[in-house]
């Protein structure tokens, strides 16, 4: 009986964020009639869509035992080299946008360069990174934000309706990035071989691992996860916004903590990411339905941060 119960049971870093997560979504149902509606629940996702994709990237640079700073400016970078591409020089959206993503792959393996070549730590190397991503935005873009944009860039933030809810595109392509991101992760050698740099790099050279190729090649993929987060935010908005993502580096990492994954790597699910990013959705999304100001949001973000990390490492000293 014990045997079956697991089978069906997701894993332990899954099943703590769900459950935290339904224990959640209770509460603000006494709290609000509003919060238990399918349109409500259009919205968060749609509100955590951008931090969403993000969070995928960083997940998988968390389970290798990095973390990246760089994510959000990144981002911002990427959206505004596809916008002013496609308005102000006039070149075809598709290819603006293969720009503006490969701009984000570009930083991705500059950070992952950096960690391997010269063994830097990845939280030195993303912070500069960071600041370097946020000057040449500012930078490039006169700190203005790019309006007027093409049709086809602001297509993920059209809606499809399912019965008496609407989902914009960009909510259905997050849901399925997270989709193909598990089946990686779980089916493919590069997704097992992720795991074992992550939880021994030097076992796993032993092996016969490449670690630094590994390594280099999650910081691109990351980056590429940032690229599409940046075209959604982009479509979201309808804007090229240079002032964008600026808090999405600490909101992803909260949302992979809050999902169980480790910050000392190998061990997490980008499922459990998933909730994660869930769980700050509707805690922001209930608080304000109850009219809680958006500084009592923050604090309680901060709350569960320091709670998720202290349960991680808790547990990482008793293993």
């Amino acid at each position: 009986m014990s045997l079956r119960l697991k089978e069906v049971l997701p894993p332990v870093t899954v099943l703590g964020p769900l459950l935290a997560l339904l224990a959640a979504c209770l509460f603000f149902a006494t709290q609000s009639d509003r919060f238990l509606s399918g349109q409500n629940f259009s919205l968060i996702l749609q509100q955590v869509m951008v931090v969403g994709v993000i969070a995928i990237g960083q997940t998988l640079i968390i389970l290798t035992a990095g973390i990246d700073l760089s994510c959000g400016m990144a981002m911002a970078l990427g959206s505004v080299v596809a916008t002013k591409f496609a308005v102000d020089y006039g070149m075809h959206p598709y290819l603006a946008v293969a720009c503006g993503m490969g701009v984000c792959v570009l930083i991705g393996y500059l950070n992952g360069a950096l960690v391997t070549s010269i063994k830097l730590p990845p939280f030195i190397v993303t912070l500069g990174t960071m600041n370097i991503a946020f000057a040449v935005t500012q930078i490039y873009s006169q700190a203005q934000t790019v309006t007027g944009l093409p049709d086809a860039m602001t297509f993920f933030g059209n809606t499809l309706h399912l019965g008496q809810t609407t989902l914009t595109y960009g909510t259905v392509l997050m849901l399925a990035l997270y989709v193909l991101t598990w089946l990686f992760l779980r089916e493919t050698a590069p997704g097992r071989h992720l795991y074992a740099v992550g939880n021994n790099p030097e076992a796993a050279r032993l092996t016969g691992i490449a670690t630094s190729r590994v390594l280099i090649g999650v910081y691109m993929m990351a980056g590429l996860f940032y690229g599409v987060a940046a075209m959604l935010s982009v479509a979201r908005m309808g804007v090229g916004d240079p002032q964008g993502g600026q808090t999405d580096n600490l909101d992803s990492i909260t949302a992979v903590v809050l999902g169980g994954t480790s910050l000392f790597g190998g061990r997490g699910s980008i499922m459990g990411t998933f909730v994660g990013v869930l769980i700050v959705g509707v805690f922001r999304n209930g608080l304000t339905l109850m009219g809680v100001p958006s500084v009592y949001q923050i604090l309680v973000t901060g709350v569960l941060v320091i709670l998720a990390v202290a349960t991680d490492q808790l547990t990482h000293k008793k293993g």
